[in-house]
């Protein structure tokens, strides 16, 4: 998420675990088992029945990030397994701590070798982000003026190198509320009307570790995420133009599928790729052209 301070970044990311589904059983039984080992298991809660939602700040470590010590200890993305790990001022996070993320990302467990002992921990988690669009905050506020130069923001947005944001999913920006969305006193939809993974659990049934879209591969992809001719044609399009690479193929495909989810739709049309699309944006050079 990418917008001026005070647009509802933090709040929206923090929204996120109630639109998640109930954990199952196994589920609370691995995300428990992990918290226990870490020695952060609340007390007097022997199971932990709400998926976790970890929000580590920027100057941790890359070994807090990923986990270590002499006895390898899980860090934030195992602790985050089975739910949401937010981080937000992404482009302040360390580099290093940036760049370990990708293979967990990915993979969804870590390794953590040491001299005597090699640990695998699970940490299948949904990343969220947010961060400024510029140094100052306010490049795209029309109510503050932003004094950064353009040099100044292309070096604020090259500490996201362009591998890890090939694997988030979706890139969107965050206006600036006007007075008239702040005063609004309109009952906003609930997170349990939102929640939208029933339609993927009966498409997965049966299929192991596979509970929403983002966790397909590629023949689910090949299954579930047909597109007509025309809607092809858009997709080549976009790839062409924005030099999309086939991992961000893959993922405007889910997207796609998921967005179709949400209307009711079986089939992916035109239009939900087309919406997909517009959620790459940071793959498409916009803070490069100022």
């Amino acid at each position: 998420m990418i917008g001026p301070p005070g647009t509802g970044k933090t709040m929206l990311a923090r929204r996120m675990v109630t639109i998640l589904p109930r954990m199952t059983l196994e589920e609370a039984l691995e995300t428990t088992k992990i918290h226990s080992v870490a020695g952060v298991l609340p007390a007097g809660d022997p199971l932990l029945g709400t998926r976790p939602f970890r929000a580590p700040h920027h100057t941790i470590s890359d070994a807090g990030i990923i986990g270590g010590g002499h006895v390898p200890r899980p860090g934030e993305v195992s602790l985050a397994h089975n739910g949401v790990l937010f981080l937000d001022e992404l482009p302040e996070f360390h580099k290093n701590v940036l760049e370990v993320l990708r293979q967990p990302i990915e993979d969804g467990h870590v390794t953590i070798g040491r001299a005597k002992i090699t640990l695998t921990y699970p940490a299948r988690f949904m990343l969220a982000a947010a961060m400024n669009p510029c140094p100052c905050g306010y490049f795209t506020d029309p109510y503050h003026e932003c004094r950064c130069t353009p040099a100044a923001i292309q070096r604020y947005h090259a500490k996201i190198s362009g591998p890890l944001l090939d694997r988030i999913d979706i890139h969107i920006e965050v206006p600036a509320l006007k007075y008239d969305e702040l005063k609004s006193t309109a009952a906003a939809e609930s997170s349990l009307d939102i929640r939208a993974r029933e339609t993927q659990l009966a498409r997965y049934k049966g299929k192991k570790k596979i509970y929403c879209n983002a966790h397909q591969g590629s023949k689910d992809i090949r299954r579930h995420c047909a597109i007509d001719e025309e809607a092809q044609s858009l997709l080549k399009i976009a790839i062409e133009r924005f030099g999309l690479s086939a991992r961000a193929y893959d993922k405007v495909l889910k997207v796609a599928r998921t967005i179709a989810d949400l209307e009711g739709i079986e089939d992916i049309k035109t239009p939900h790729i087309a919406e997909a699309i517009q959620y790459r944006s940071l793959d498409k050079n916009v803070w490069q052209r100022l």
